[in-house]
C-alpha cells in the first residue's frame, strides 16, 4: 500500500461541496490513493464512493463524523471500518438527521423574528442531499444577501453565542464511542486542536476512544507532535486528514497537503483483526 491518504473529507451528503464520485475523482487527480469520506452523521455517500474508487484504485474506507458533547463543548467524532449497513448505526444516524432539521427550522424560525426574511425552502436546496445543519443556512443567508459573509453569519447570528442559536440534539462521547463500537468500527477524536482540552482528552481516553487526529489543517507541527506523543504513551491509534469541504470554504489547497501515510491503515486494520 503506497501513496497519500486522506480520512478525513466532507461530500454533498453533508456540508461539503462535490458528489462522492467529485470527490473521488479529485482524490486520484491529487494522488490519494486511500480515502475515507467521513460526513457528518451521514453514510449515504459511501456505497457510490467506493463505485467511483474502482476506475482509479482508489481504497475507500467507510468514515463518519458523529457531533457528540461533553458539557457544553462538541466533541466531534470521526468513526472508521465499520459495516454501513449495521442497522443501530444507521437508525441512529437516520434520527440525528432528523433532530438536525428540526434544529435547522427553528435557527430560521428565530431569523424571521429577527427580520431576517430566510426561507427555510432555500436552506434545504443549500443542504441539497445533505443532512442540513448551520453551514447551509450560513450559505443561504449569504446568498440572499442577509449578511455580508459567511463567517459573519456565525459571528453575529447562528453562532453558539449568537441570538439565534438552538443547541443540537446531545449525545455523550460514551454514547458516540458505542455506536461506531457497535457497529464494528473504531472511534478517532477529530481535530483536538480546535476545542478538546488536555483535561477533555483525558476524559475522551478513558471513555474507550481509539485514537487522535494527528494530522489536520488546524494543527501545526508543533501539536502533531504533541498528539502523536500521546497516542503513542497511551496505546493509541493515529489518524489525520484534510477535512476538505469545497465550495466557498475554498479549502482546495488542503486536499492532498494534509495526508498520512499508509502505515496508519494498516494500524488501524490491524486493531480490528482485518487482513
Amino acid at each position: 500500500m503506497t501513496g497519500k491518504v486522506d480520512l478525513h473529507t466532507h461530500t454533498y451528503y453533508s456540508d461539503g461541496a462535490l458528489s462522492p464520485r467529485e470527490l473521488v475523482t479529485r482524490a486520484h487527480e491529487v494522488g490519494i490513493t486511500v480515502l475515507s469520506i467521513t460526513d457528518h452523521d451521514n453514510i449515504d455517500g459511501t456505497d457510490e464512493a467506493m463505485e467511483a474508487a474502482k476506475d482509479f484504485g482508489i481504497e475507500v474506507i467507510p468514515g463518519v463524523e458523529l457531533s457528540s458533547t461533553l458539557g457544553t463543548k462538541d466533541i466531534h467524532i470521526l468513526g472508521y471500518m465499520f459495516d454501513p449497513g449495521n442497522y443501530q448505526l444507521r437508525h441512529t444516524l437516520e434520527f440525528l438527521r432528523k433532530e438536525r432539521f428540526i434544529r435547522a427550522e427553528r435557527i430560521v424560525r428565530k431569523l424571521n423574528s429577527m427580520d431576517l426574511p430566510l426561507d427555510f425552502d432555500i436552506v434545504l436546496e443549500h443542504a441539497g442531499h445533505g443532512a442540513v445543519g448551520r453551514p447551509h443556512i450560513a450559505a443561504a443567508m449569504l446568498d440572499e444577501g442577509l449578511t455580508s459573509d459567511y463567517a459573519e453569519a456565525f459571528d453575529q447570528y447562528i453562532g453558539d453565542s449568537g441570538p439565534a442559536f438552538e443547541p443540537k440534539y446531545k449525545i455523550s462521547p460514551e454514547d458516540a464511542v458505542e455506536i461506531i463500537a457497535n457497529a464494528g468500527g473504531i472511534s478517532i477524536v477529530a481535530h483536538p486542536g480546535w476545542y478538546v482540552s488536555e483535561q477533555d482528552l483525558s476524559y475522551l481516553i478513558r471513555a474507550g476512544i481509539d485514537g487522535i487526529e494527528v494530522v489536520h489543517p488546524a494543527h501545526d507541527s508543533a501539536r502533531q507532535r504533541y498528539y502523536r506523543g500521546i497516542a503513542s504513551t497511551y496505546f493509541l491509534l493515529e489518524s489525520g486528514g484534510s477535512d476538505f469541504h469545497g465550495g466557498k470554504r475554498n479549502d482546495y489547497q488542503n486536499f492532498g497537503t494534509y495526508t498520512v501515510k499508509s502505515d496508519i491503515v494498516l494500524a488501524m486494520k490491524r486493531r480490528l483483526f482485518i487482513q
